[in-house]
């Protein structure tokens, strides 16, 4: 006989409030939305990593139940967004790295891509829950934003949004899950050769390289997601169960990613001096990114301002 589930003890694993991330949750569908909200440039920073760390830890352990209105509902979707408009994410801390780079800090720059294999696997694993996730694509997903977007079971995009992985111009590659997901997908030839090419595709293009799922037009990302929810509500059973096949069929282990990120560590460290001034290059373009694009009010900031 299963032991009773304590729910006080599963609320109390999420925080109330996240520094970078914000999360609501919608009853009558069942979806846990997850919006980034990241401060400075719109990359994976470390207090964004940690946010994200926390709250997945918190789904990885609750068997798919989350805290709303002093109750625990089970959440049938894991929706992935941003706030940030134009933006999904940018991918790595750049600026970050090339500290640890000119210190020659193997440790720091493992530790870094350590907690993010740590997300990317847990998304993988839909959170070891009956949980589908998605990502919702509303805007340019670069490097790591590009990879946590292939992490979810199905990914949808709006029209304008742009995604690749432009590590190769300063002579690194992406090495937190893109060759594992993006093999996956489209086959080991044509990872690779988006790999090393370093070409943003539009939403159109990955669409019909079946790496999007759903393309709509600008606006209607979330309308999507619901519309997806409602379409797939006689199923989901049975579309989760396909999704937990899928990753038996052709599987990605933490080992192979971890593997594949101690390369990315080594490659990184080998960097020379032109290649960090590209990369500082990249880190003015993040922040400048981040200065024109005014990050999304909620819904309950966009009432307070109505009221």
């Amino acid at each position: 006989m299963n032991a009773p589930v304590d729910f006080g003890a599963i609320e109390g694993m999420f925080q109330r409030h996240y520094k970078q991330l914000q999360v609501r949750f919608d009853p009558e569908l069942a979806i846990a939305w997850t919006y980034m909200n990241p401060s400075g440039a719109p990359c994976f920073n470390t207090e964004l990593l940690a946010d994200l760390r926390s709250h997945d830890h918190a789904l990885e352990m609750n068997g798919g139940y989350v805290p709303f209105e002093g109750r625990m509902c089970r959440a049938d979707y894991h929706v992935l967004a941003s706030r940030i408009r134009g933006i999904y994410n940018l991918g790595g801390d750049l600026a970050s790295f090339a500290q640890l780079i000119l210190s020659h800090d193997r440790n720091g720059l493992l530790n870094y891509a350590t907690l993010c294999i740590d997300d990317i696997f847990a998304r993988i694993s839909n959170y070891n829950s009956p949980l589908i996730t998605v990502s919702l694509v509303q805007g340019d997903a670069l490097g790591g934003g590009f990879e946590t977007a292939l992490s979810s079971n199905v990914v949808i995009a709006e029209r304008s949004a742009k995604m690749g992985l432009p590590e190769i111009l300063f002579n690194l590659f992406p090495g937190m899950g893109a060759y594992s997901l993006l093999g996956r997908r489209v086959g080991a030839t044509r990872a690779e050769e988006m790999i090393l090419s370093g070409r943003i595709y539009t939403a159109t293009e990955l669409h019909q390289l079946g790496v999007v799922d759903i393309m709509v037009e600008d606006g209607a990302g979330e309308a999507a997601v619901q519309d997806y929810v409602r379409g797939n509500a006689r199923r989901r059973n049975g579309t989760q169960a396909v999704f937990r096949c899928r990753q038996h069929f052709n599987p990605i282990s933490y080992d192979e990613l971890m593997n594949i990120t101690k390369i990315w560590v080594e490659a990184a460290l080998r960097l020379d001096e032109r290649d960090l001034k590209l990369m500082n290059r990249l880190v003015r373009a993040q922040l400048k990114r981040a200065q024109n694009a005014p990050h999304e009010c909620t819904r309950e900031e966009q009432a307070a301002v109505a009221a």
